[in-house]
C-alpha cells in the first residue's frame, strides 16, 4: 500500500514537472524534457503519453535538439481539449469567459444587471445560467470545463465574502449558492492575476481596479501578495479626506466617494446608481466587459464629454485623479510598487485621470524620492479579473495535472 501511494505521489509529481517545463520551453522534444528535468527518457515519454492521452499537449512536426541525431517530435500545450471558466459579479454586471491551456481566450459573454436590487440567491442565479451559456458554448468547441473561479467585489476569506457593501452582501458563502464547484476570489485579486497572465504586467506592480467599488492587487516576484488572510487590496477605502462624504463601509472621505463610478458620474452630471440604466436583468453582450454601463450613458457617455471638453466632466476627472493620487501616495509609501497598472472604468478614463493623480503624487512624494512610479493603463480594462479567474483555474491545472487527470471523470462545472 505504502508503496502505491509513492507511485501515485512520483507520477503525480512527474506530470507537473513535464507539462511545467513544457509551457516553459515548449515546443520541446522529449529528449530535450528529459535532459532539462533530470527524468530518464522512458519516464519522459510516459508523462507525454498521459499527457497527450488527457488532451493537455499535442506533438507536431520535428524539432531538433542539436547538430547530432535525428530530429525529435516537438511537444506543446494543446489547446484543443481543457479549458477553464472565469467569472465575475460586479454591482451592475455578470460575467464569464473561457480560456484554454494556453492561455488563449476562447469567449466571452457578459450581462448587464443591477445587482443591488436583488439578493445573493437571485444574483447567482442570474448568474448560474450565464455560467451555463458559457459552458455550453465551449463545448460546442470541443472544450472541456475543468474548473472555475469567481471574482467577486469584497474581501474573502476561505471562500466566506465578508463584505460587499455596494451589493450590500455580508458574510455570504457564495460557493455554497451555485449548482456547480467553483473557488471564490477577490475582484482586484484576480484583476491583478489577470493583469500579469494576459496584459502588460511585469513581476512587481500594483493594479488599481476602478469599478463601482476600487480594489487593489499587489504583484511580487510574480505572486500576488495577499496579506495575512487574504484581505488586502481595499484601497477605495483609504481615506482621502477625513471630513468627506460618508461611505458605505461605514467610514466618511473614503477614495471612492471620490474616484468610485457613481461619485465619478454624479460628479459630471450623470447621477443615477450604477444599476439604473442597466435594464433589470438584462440581456447577454458579445465579447468585452460590461463595466461602466451606468446611468445615462455611464462611463461611455462620460468619455464622450470628455472629448468634446465640457468643463463638469472635465472636472470630475480632474478632482477624482487628484483623490486617487492621494490614497496612491500612501500605497507607495507602504509598498513601494515601481509600476501601477490602472484598469476597470480608469482605463477608459486615462487621458484624463492620469495627469492629476500623477501630478499629485509627484507633489506629495518628491521630497523623499527622486522618481515617482510610473502610471500605465490597462490593456485588458473590465475583462481583467474575469481572465485572472479563469487563468488561476489553468495554472492550478499545469502545476498539478495529476489532480486534474484524477478528478476527470467529475463534472467541474453547471451542465
Amino acid at each position: 500500500m505504502t508503496q502505491a501511494v509513492r507511485h501515485d505521489s512520483m507520477r503525480a509529481r512527474n506530470l507537473g514537472v513535464v507539462l511545467g517545463e513544457v509551457r516553459r520551453s515548449g515546443p520541446v522534444t522529449r529528449a530535450a524534457l528529459a535532459e532539462i528535468t533530470g527524468l530518464t527518457k522512458t519516464t519522459v515519454s510516459k508523462m507525454v503519453g498521459d499527457l497527450l492521452d488527457a488532451g493537455m499537449v499535442t506533438e507536431s512536426g520535428a524539432l531538433r535538439d542539436g547538430e547530432r541525431g535525428r530530429p525529435g517530435t516537438a511537444v506543446g500545450l494543446s489547446g484543443d481539449r481543457v479549458a477553464a471558466l472565469g467569472l465575475e459579479i460586479n454591482v451592475d454586471y455578470l460575467s464569464a469567459c473561457v480560456v484554454d491551456l494556453t492561455l488563449s481566450v476562447r469567449l466571452r459573454c457578459a450581462q448587464a444587471v443591477d445587482n443591488q436590487v436583488t439578493s445573493p440567491t437571485e444574483t447567482l442565479s442570474h448568474l448560474q445560467k450565464l455560467a451555463r451559456k458559457a459552458v455550453d458554448e465551449a463545448r460546442s468547441q470541443g472544450l472541456t470545463i475543468a474548473g472555475s473561479t469567481l471574482a467577486v467585489p469584497g474581501p474573502v476569506d476561505d471562500g466566506l465574502l465578508h463584505s460587499a457593501p455596494n451589493l450590500g452582501w455580508h458574510d455570504v458563502r457564495v460557493g455554497d449558492l451555485l449548482d456547480f464547484p467553483v473557488d471564490v476570489e477577490n475582484e482586484a485579486n484576480l484583476a491583478a492575476l489577470g493583469e500579469l497572465w494576459f496584459g502588460s504586467g511585469t513581476g512587481d506592480f500594483l493594479h488599481v481596479s476602478g469599478e463601482i467599488g476600487i480594489g487593489a492587487g499587489l504583484v511580487v516576484g510574480g505572486a500576488l501578495f495577499r496579506g495575512t488572510r487574504g484581505l488586502a487590496g481595499e484601497l477605495g477605502h483609504v481615506i482621502v479626506s477625513p471630513d468627506g462624504p460618508a461611505c458605505r463601509c461605514g467610514g466618511r472621505g473614503c477614495l471612492e466617494q471620490y474616484a468610485g463610478q457613481e461619485a465619478l458620474l454624479r460628479a459630471a452630471g450623470l447621477g443615477g446608481t450604477a444599476g439604473s440604466a442597466a435594464g433589470g436583468s438584462g440581456g447577454a453582450t458579445g465579447s468585452g466587459g460590461a463595466a461602466g454601463g451606468s446611468a445615462a450613458g455611464g462611463i461611455p457617455e462620460l468619455v464622450e464629454r470628455l472629448r468634446a471638453g465640457e468643463a463638469g466632466a472635465l472636472r470630475a476627472c480632474e478632482r477624482a485623479g487628484q483623490a486617487l493620487g492621494v490614497a496612491l501616495t500612501s500605497t507607495v509609501h507602504l509598498m513601494d510598487p515601481g509600476t501601477i497598472v490602472l484598469g476597470g472604468i480608469f482605463a477608459p478614463l486615462f487621458p484624463w485621470i492620469h495627469g492629476p493623480a500623477h501630478d499629485t503624487m509627484t507633489a506629495r512624494l518628491s521630497t523623499m524620492r527622486h522618481t515617482v512610479p510610473e502610471l500605465t493603463v490597462s490593456r485588458l480594462g473590465g475583462d481583467a479579473a474575469t481572465l485572472g479567474a479563469a487563468g488561476q483555474v489553468i495554472h492550478r491545472i499545469i502545476a498539478d495535472p495529476g489532480a486534474h487527470l484524477a478528478a476527470a471523470g467529475t463534472p467541474p462545472a453547471p451542465r
